[in-house]
């Protein structure tokens, strides 16, 4: 049985502060359990849905420019638009009965590192689950579920990190551990956190999966400088849950500068020409520390900005050609 009425989900993306990449299976097995922490953002995804009578399907995608009715679900898996494929997914897994309409959106600058798909997953994961009425037990069940679709959409081995900010907004500390994920939810919305987050976008599209698979190949084969690496930012993901834990913000600028170090000695495709140039102008401009997003190469970058210097580095970055993004972290849902 469907829900027959109109169903909107939004899903905010995230900044990751500490510990990307570690939560990619079995990768955190091999340091013996590790530590993400992450912060739900203002730029979300959107997924609406409007029950249809009979079995026709209407599916709008606004980020693709996408527009496909069908005539039953049936015919809507057949079809073999490479644009479709997160969509099939979400309904080879569902089988929705009845028919509908759904809209997706998407407020995250595509290859921004924010984890702008896995939002969009959660966003349609919500809305299907209130359109089929069949709740998920707890968000860890959403998380499963979500990685394992876009692992199959991808084609690339996915970590959960991005999800559960998606799902639960707030600060998310969540650990990675052999009986399972633990996940802690803060509320800093009106922290010193929002007063130094400056959100910078370099222009250029990253390719998380890439860079995370060449990690994981290294590390399956045990590569020395590898394994150091990960071992640096997993101690590193520790100490910055500690100090957002604690409120002790003045100590996230030495932590990122001691992350970037460690992640760029992980591969150097984590950072970028138009990274390098964006630190660069930046730090000159009287910002304290950078740290790369997502899995890096491009996409956003968090500068850290004293608030006195605030209007100073954004004139900066906007005249070297960065835009900067109008983001403040979101309290839990």
């Amino acid at each position: 049985m469907s829900s027959s009425s109109k169903i909107l989900v939004q899903s905010p993306t995230r900044v990751d502060l500490a510990g990307g990449t570690l939560d990619l299976w079995p990768l955190y097995n091999f340091i013996d359990g590790a530590t993400t922490v992450n912060v739900a953002i203002d730029i979300y995804t959107t997924a609406e849905i409007n029950p249809l009578s009979g079995t026709q399907i209407e599916l709008f995608s606004e980020d693709l420019k996408l527009k496909q009715t069908f005539s039953s679900l049936q015919e809507c898996l057949q079809d073999t638009d490479p644009r479709l494929e997160l969509l099939k997914a979400q309904l080879r897994f569902w089988r929705p009965s009845s028919g509908f309409s759904l809209r997706t959106k998407s407020d995250s600058p595509v290859g921004g590192g924010l984890g702008g798909s896995s939002s969009l997953t959660v966003s349609l994961l919500k809305a299907f689950a209130q359109f089929c009425q069949r709740p998920f037990s707890n968000t860890h069940e959403l998380v499963n579920v979500a990685h394992n679709i876009e692992a199959k959409v991808l084609h690339t081995p996915t970590g959960t990190q991005d999800y559960y900010p998606a799902a639960s907004g707030g600060i998310n500390i969540i650990g990675y551990k052999t009986k399972g994920i633990d996940q802690i939810v803060l509320a800093r919305e009106t922290s010193v956190l929002s007063e130094n987050f400056l959100l910078v976008y370099t222009g250029k599209a990253h390719h998380s999966g890439l860079n995370n698979f060449e990690v994981l190949t290294k590390a399956v084969k045990k590569d020395t400088q590898t394994m150091s690496a990960l071992a640096d930012i997993k101690i590193i993901a520790e100490e910055t849950a500690r100090a957002v834990q604690q409120s002790r913000w003045s100590d996230l600028p030495a932590l990122f500068q001691r992350e970037s170090k460690s992640r760029l000695a992980l591969a150097p495709a984590f950072s970028s020409p138009e990274i390098e140039k964006l630190s660069q102008v930046s730090l000159q401009a009287g910002a304290q520390a950078v740290k790369i997003c997502g899995a890096g190469g491009g996409g956003c970058v968090l500068v850290w900005v004293p608030p006195a210097k605030r209007d100073e580095v954004t004139k900066a970055c906007q005249a070297a050609g960065f835009q900067v993004l109008a983001a403040r972290p979101v309290p839990p849902l």
